[in-house]
């Protein structure tokens, strides 16, 4: 048996879970299935950027001529850091859920 042990301030989202209760409860097969079903979503969503990533990085590296204005250099590059702050943030996320998710 596992328990969840997330605590919603330590997600900063406390404010939404107020008045919520703090009795543990039995988690139904069919709502368990429904979280793996999204789990799964997240995954093929990870693959599929896994995908579009080494294109670009393809892309990027091959032999073909690239030329671009110093403000698209300067947008690719915004862009690119926040996509990897974005993926940081999301498996710093992951890595707490994951802890939050013991045996009990």
């Amino acid at each position: 048996m596992y328990e969840i042990i997330a605590d919603p301030k330590e997600y900063q989202i406390d404010h939404l879970i107020n008045g919520t209760g703090n009795a543990n409860i039995d988690i139904s097969k069919e709502e368990r299935d429904n979280w793996a079903g999204e789990i799964v979503n997240f995954s093929e969503k990870l693959s599929e950027f896994a995908k579009k990533s080494k294109e670009l990085a393809r892309l990027l590296s091959g032999p073909e001529q690239i030329s671009a204005t110093p403000a698209s250099l300067k947008t690719l590059k915004i862009q690119l850091f926040m996509i990897n702050d974005a993926l940081t943030t999301a498996l710093e996320i992951a890595d707490k859920l994951e802890s939050d998710i013991v045996k009990k």
